[in-house]
Order: structure tokens, then sequence, then C-alpha cells
């Protein structure tokens, strides 16, 4: 029997254009703010998440928004706190994913998510995906937030996946590529961000996912 072969992505900056839905979602509420704030929500997301005990993503996002709006000085009304789980179902996805995911699938690779989110934001985030996923990890099941090693760990037990046959593709440096550099499993860094960051903890790095079936296909044949 041949060996099951499995990519897994990061989703929220990967393949969902999160920038893009959350300035939707909040230009409405922030208007010329709306910059800053989702830079400031950007800055207090990871440290409400690195907080113990685990709190659900949707606890996350309202706590996390109002946090940033106090920062940049915006007064959220009744019923604003909550405006990005209302909308968490909106967010676009980039134009590159579903021939990229078509690609990888037709090539015989399995595919899976390793998410930042709860189930049902994420079963919202499902109805819309170009190409359903084989398997998923959100935050809820893992009991933690990436960076962590929740993810991937429950995600080894779950598939027996060997590291030889996994690939981890992600944006985010901090959640995904160097948490994938301590499991030990390669990766290719999606830079859709330009953050700056070093791209040695990656083993390939690329712009975006029109390379990635081919990128992926040169890697496993090392």
């Amino acid at each position: 029997m041949a060996k099951e072969r499995w990519i897994t992505f990061d989703c929220f900056g990967t393949l969902v254009d999160w920038r893009t839905g959350y300035r939707q979602a909040l230009e409405p509420i922030a208007g010329p703010r709306t910059a800053a704030l989702v830079a400031a929500y950007h800055e207090a997301e990871p440290a409400i998440e690195a907080e113990r005990p685990h709190r659900l993503y949707k606890d996350v996002l309202v706590t996390a928004l109002e946090r940033a709006a106090r920062q940049v000085g915006l007064p959220l009304t009744a019923g604003e706190s909550d405006v990005l789980v209302r909308k968490w179902g909106e967010m676009p996805f980039f134009a590159d994913v579903g021939p990229a995911l078509a690609a990888l699938r037709e090539a015989g690779w399995k595919l899976a998510m390793l998410t930042n989110c709860d189930d049902d934001l994420f079963a919202r985030t499902l109805e819309r995906f170009p190409l359903r996923p084989d398997f998923v990890v959100t935050a809820e099941m893992a009991g933690s937030y990436k960076p962590a090693l929740g993810h991937f760990t429950r995600f080894a037990q779950e598939t027996g996946v060997a590291d030889a046959d996994w690939i981890h593709a992600a944006c985010s440096w901090f959640h995904d590529i160097e948490p994938a550099r301590r499991r030990g499993i390669r990766r290719v860094w999606i830079d859709r961000d330009k953050t700056g960051h070093d791209p040695a903890a990656a083993t390939r790095v690329l712009p975006d996912l029109a390379a990635l079936p081919r990128t992926v296909a040169e890697i496993a044949a090392r």
C-alpha cells in the first residue's frame, strides 16, 4: 500500500485573506482608524492566546478587538465587540488557493488544516472552501494556540504520518514556520506579508501559492 503523503496548511493568512476580511468587517465601525485598529488587533491577539487557561477563539476575537480599540482610542458601542465573530464566514479566500489545492490533491497529496480557530467558526469557513480538506485540527481540539506545538502533535498522533511524508505550508513565521522547524518537519513559508523574518527558518520561501505544487514535488523528491 502506498504511503499517505500530507501537506498541512495554516488557514487564515495563508488561504484566507484575513487582512481584507478584517478591514471589511471593521471599516463600518472604525472608519479612517481601520488600519490602526487592525494593526493593534494583530499585536493583541497572540498575547491573549498565550494566556491560560485556554479560551475559545470567539472570546479571543472579542477580547483582542476590545483591547485594540482602547489602544487606538476607539469607543465600541454595544454589539460591536463581536463583529469579527459575526462576520467570520465572510472572510475571502486568496485567488490562488483553489488551483493550488486542486493540483496538490491531483498529485496525490492529502490536505489538512492546522488552524487557530474554534470548531464552529471553522465550520463556517469550510462552507466556502474551494476544496474540502481531508483533516482538520482546530485550536479547540488541540487545547492550545500555535506557536505551541499542540496542533502538530495532535495531527501526527491522529494520522500516524511520518515526518518524511509531511510538509507544512503557512504564511505566519511566528505561528507556523518557527514551530514547524522546532517540530522538525519540512516547511514552505508563503511569505505574503513580507515581514522580514529569517528565511533560514523555512525549507523554501514562496511569495504566494502559485508555485507551491511544483515546490512540494521538488522537496518530496529529495
